[in-house]
This record gives C-alpha cells, sequence and structure tokens, in this order.
C-alpha cells in the first residue's frame, strides 16, 4: 500500500495524537512512570461534545470530548510485521525468568514514537505495557522472540501466535457510534471531568486489544 505525502502526514498526526499523552505520563515518587487514563467499553452516545461508554462490568461512564479529539483505526496484521527497528508497544505479563509474555501487540506508524518505558497496565492484573524499538527477532518454539529497547532497559518479550497483533492507522470520526468497541486516551481537567484526547476502534469490529 503507498501513501502521498498529505496521507501520510494525516496518517501519523492521528495516530501520535492518540497515544501522544503516553509521552508525558507523571513520574512517580519512586521515578517510575505512572500509568495514563484509559477507559474501555461500546459506545451508546456520542453527542453534543460528550461520549457515552457502557464497560463489560455494565457501568456507564460519559466523558467530554477534546475540542480535537482524533481517531486511530487498528488493522490486524501478521507478527511478521514487527521487524528489527519497528516502534511497538505491547500489553505484556511479567514472567518468573524476567521476561514477558506479550497479551497483545501495537505496531506504531513509521516516524512515531510515543510512551517509551515499562511500566503498569491494567489489561490483566499484574500486567505491563512496553513501548520501544525492536531490535532482535526469533522465531521461537512459544512464539516470535522481540528484544524491545526504551531509554534505560530493554525487554526480551515472547508474542504468542493466538495473540493480537495490529497496526496503527488512520481513522475517521465517524467511526466512533452507538454499538463500536472502543479503547480511549484520556485526561482530567481542574475540575476533574474526564476528557477523551484519542480513541481507537478496530477495523475488524473487536475490541481494541490494549
Amino acid at each position: 500500500m503507498s501513501f502521498d505525502i498529505q496521507s501520510m502526514y494525516r496518517f501519523v498526526v492521528a495516530a501520535a495524537a492518540l497515544l501522544a499523552p503516553l509521552s508525558g505520563w507523571a513520574q512517580s515518587s519512586s521515578g517510575a512512570p505512572e500509568p495514563p487514563k484509559v477507559a474501555r467499553g461500546i459506545v451508546t452516545a456520542i453527542d453534543n461534545g460528550l461520549l457515552t461508554l457502557k464497560s463489560t462490568d455494565g457501568k456507564t461512564q460519559t466523558l467530554m470530548l477534546a475540542q480535537h479529539w482524533s481517531v486511530s483505526l487498528l488493522k490486524p496484521v501478521a507478527v511478521e510485521t514487527i521487524q528489527p527497528g519497528s516502534f511497538i508497544g505491547t500489553a505484556e505479563m511479567p514472567l518468573a525468568n524476567g521476561s514477558g509474555r506479550s497479551l497483545e501487540v501495537h505496531v506504531f506508524p513509521p516516524g512515531v514514537k510515543a510512551g517509551e518505558g515499562h511500566f503498569d497496565w491494567d489489561l490483566r492484573k499484574g500486567s505491563k505495557m512496553t513501548n520501544g524499538t525492536v531490535g532482535k527477532v526469533t522465531a521461537g518454539a512459544q512464539g516470535r522472540e522481540l528484544q524491545v529497547e526504551y531509554p534505560g532497559g530493554q525487554r526480551h518479550v515472547v508474542v504468542p501466535q493466538n495473540v493480537p497483533v495490529v497496526q496503527i492507522t488512520n481513522g475517521d470520526r465517524s467511526q466512533v457510534k452507538p454499538g463500536v468497541p472502543v479503547f480511549v486516551m484520556m485526561t482530567t481537567g481542574p475540575t476533574g471531568q474526564l476528557t477523551a484526547t484519542g480513541i481507537a476502534v478496530s477495523a475488524d469490529g473487536t475490541k481494541p486489544p490494549m
């Protein structure tokens, strides 16, 4: 697939807008990154600058939409898409040997890097998120093995064959509508109101894996 310059610009800007908040996390007292604020659920309404979600536990959450909120479309790709030099994010479960087992992988567009590091995540109890540049890639008995490097560290991560791998691409606001599963990046305003800045939807209609 080829892009003209204008299309590529919109593609990169949209992905960066969705995930740029990952590059500005607050630091905890220990110096470790604190996870960003996120929401997951099914859209029940979007109107008058508000987004209403129903989460898997049945609770309803209403968020303000930022003035320049963006949409990213997540397209399933083969794990072989991940090559040395790819910049990825992966939710993973730490293993006793110090490595990690991926729960999902999202591949950033060329030239986009956000939220580099290894920090707590809430996809599962005890899960982590690792964002970094892929170094060595090998095919192991348990799946694709990646060396993921970020400032101050690196992780050895195994990507089992059955985990979702998606490519972040440019989306459109029209894709955020009632009945659609979404993943939302949020900020907190002065009054405590949560504001949606970036929304991810899956091209195949499933819930975003992160």
